[in-house]
């Protein structure tokens, strides 16, 4: 099925809410436009586009709720959803914490939707891949990665009047690049809505820069460094922590906001005063959909980490009640203040330190401080007297984000990433960082 406009889209939703005998009925369409290509060792192996719309009825009675899905749009199987849906609403017991849906809204809309991602064909995702592995076997390198675009719709509407439409575009693309004796690798992730903010050439030569300078990896004793880390580095490490900012789970001692004895820690200092984060669905650079899919409720810009500070905790509609506060849309970015200044410029500012490129594998050690544990990939670097000396051997780290955010010295410039550890699209910037802990070296390269 097509993509749906804003007229059709609504005219289902209308449909829909019409069929429904229940005491309160929400509806989401959801249709995308998915295209890819996949190449290994020098060459495609895969290659393919997905068409799917899909329709979400979820009603209530009482607090009973019930929720069904279909991908078929006529009339009789509109109406046939919506009946499975108050059948399962009444058959379900009823839910303690239920909470209405919300009232009529205003939706502001958010640039994110470009085009010339839209209109990515099989010729485009080819010369992706082609950048990679031209430029590798050129340089005697074997390359492997992965492109992928969509486009996609969203519509929500509910039986209070609140009704939402909006077109998204992205692309994902990560490419790593290995000697063909395996001693070196190099890796490089992009993740943008606007085609015209993405060069496979650059991201693919940055990967095969990384590959050509790891060879002959040498070992450095583990132990505590200053350590740069590269935007992909930082993101899924501080993914973890941000996705702990849950005013309930703080409440209820299950985070690291957690205070002692109750209460949550919103307005303690706990981090760098360098650190500034925020989310904001009208950012130029990672705008995101205008409420939350979840909730429906409108999404606001807001502070969450000001001055080291914490500024703000989510509130779901439910929490929100019961402590008397006002619920929000939940954040679907994560942005942080950076500088203007380049990696190669953190590098030239640091006297000994380790360049880590990308962190992987990483598990959760201890949810109360945040302490992760995992290791550094594709290319680690020593530094002495502002230059890469050196290529060194992987470790593996124990680090909390919630230290490297007390332990920064310097700040770079901030880039797009989607975090593969959260739901947030991210701005981050590279980060020096002091006392970064590496706890034992890996073989892996």
């Amino acid at each position: 099925m097509k993509n749906l406009s804003q007229d059709e889209a609504k005219q289902i939703c209308d449909k829909v809410l019409s069929y429904s005998t229940a005491d309160q009925c929400e509806v989401n369409i959801n249709g995308s436009r998915k295209g890819n290509i996949r190449y290994a060792r020098n060459a495609v192996s895969t290659a393919g586009l997905i068409e799917d719309t899909q329709l979400v009825v979820s009603v209530a009675f009482g607090k009973k709720q019930g929720t069904a899905t279909i991908n078929e749009f006529d009339d009789k199987s509109l109406e046939k959803a919506v009946r499975r849906a108050e059948d399962l609403a009444r058959l379900a017991p009823e839910n303690p914490e239920f909470m209405p849906t919300p009232d009529k809204q205003v939706f502001r809309a958010s640039d994110t939707y470009f085009q010339k991602t839209a209109d990515i064909d099989p010729e485009f995702r080819a010369q992706v891949a082609a950048y990679s592995i031209e430029n590798s076997k050129k340089n005697k390198l074997v390359a492997a990665g992965f492109f992928s675009d969509n486009a996609t719709f969203n519509a929500v509407a509910n039986s209070k009047g609140v009704f939402g439409f909006q077109r998204d575009t992205g692309l994902d693309f990560t490419v790593t690049v290995r000697t063909e004796d395996g001693r070196g690798s190099g890796w490089a992730k992009r993740s943008v809505g606007d085609v015209n903010k993405f060069d496979a050439r650059e991201a693919s030569n940055v990967a095969i820069e990384k590959a050509l300078r790891s060879v002959d990896a040498k070992a450095l004793e583990p132990g505590r460094y200053t350590v740069i880390l590269e935007p992909a580095a930082t993101s899924d490490l501080l993914g973890f922590m941000f996705s702990g900012f849950d005013a309930r789970q703080a409440d209820e001692g299950r985070s690291f906001l957690s205070k002692k004895g109750g209460g949550n820690r919103l307005g303690e200092k706990l981090f760098d005063e360098q650190v500034n984060v925020w989310s904001d669905p009208w950012d130029k650079d990672v705008a995101v959909l205008p409420w939350d899919g979840g909730s429906l409720l409108a999404r606001e810009r807001q502070d969450i980490i000001k001055g080291g500070k914490v500024a703000n905790l989510g509130y779901s509609t439910y929490w929100a009640k019961k402590q008397g506060k006002r619920a929000v849309g939940t954040p679907g970015n994560i942005i942080m203040a950076g500088t203007s200044k380049s990696t190669e410029e953190l590098i030239a500012n640091t006297k000994k330190g380790v360049l880590v490129t990308r962190t992987w594998y990483i598990r959760m050690v201890d949810p109360q401080s945040v302490l992760l544990t995992g290791l550094t990939r594709d290319g680690t670097f020593y530094i002495e007297n502002g230059k890469i000396k050196h290529p060194i051997k992987n470790f593996r780290f124990n680090e909390s984000p919630v230290t490297m955010l007390n332990n920064i010295e310097e700040l770079g410039r901030p880039e797009i990433l989607s975090g593969d550890e959260s739901q947030f699209q991210l701005l981050i910037p590279a980060m020096k960082v002091r006392d970064f802990n590496f706890t034992s070296l890996s073989d892996a390269v």
